[in-house]
């Protein structure tokens, strides 16, 4: 999706993978196993670092549950892990962000995990029966489904936003 928007893409699995990023997206997957990889590459602390710089993050599924604060505690967040279910409860629905012009999102959520709790800073983008399932923190973007399984570019667009924006307050600064 971000190769098709224009992007430079790479993936990320040490902490030298992080040299020269203009942001991150951390996709989902299964938040156990990434936890045991960030702590076995010693990742948790140059990702924190590359949060506090500034760096946007677009965080999916797992990705969002990594950003909380019960993980690398970046995005003022608890997300609750499997909310709406085992696999055999996924499903997809209409989203209206704000900010995204045209038809809803399409979000498929598969074992998704929802926001229970949001400090000051984060704004809920998003929900699903009353469960907030997407949120912004500054350059932190977090949602609880796969944008990734549509064909609906335009959250990984609203990321390569915040991207050219923080290159942007850098190269002013």
């Amino acid at each position: 999706m971000l190769r098709s928007l224009g992007a430079d893409v790479r993936e990320v699995r040490t902490p030298a993978d992080l040299d020269g990023l203009d942001g991150l997206v951390w996709p989902g997957g299964e938040s156990t196993t990434m936890t045991l990889g960030i702590e076995r590459e010693g990742l948790a602390e140059p990702l924190r670092n590359l949060v506090a710089a500034g760096t946007p993050v677009f965080g999916t599924c797992a990705g969002l549950i990594m950003l909380d604060r019960e993980h690398l505690g970046v995005l003022d967040v608890t997300a609750r892990r499997n909310a709406f279910g085992r696999q055999t409860r996924s499903f997809e629905a209409d989203l209206h962000l704000p900010g995204l012009d045209g038809d809803p999102v399409r979000a498929v959520f598969i074992r998704a995990p929802w926001i229970e709790d949001a400090g000051p800073e984060v704004t809920i983008l998003a929900e699903v029966d009353g469960h907030p399932v997407a949120a912004q923190q500054g350059n932190l973007l977090a949602v609880a489904f796969h944008p990734e399984l549509s064909d609906d570019p335009r959250l990984h667009a609203r990321f390569l936003e915040l991207v050219r924006e923080a290159a942007a307050r850098r190269a002013s600064a």
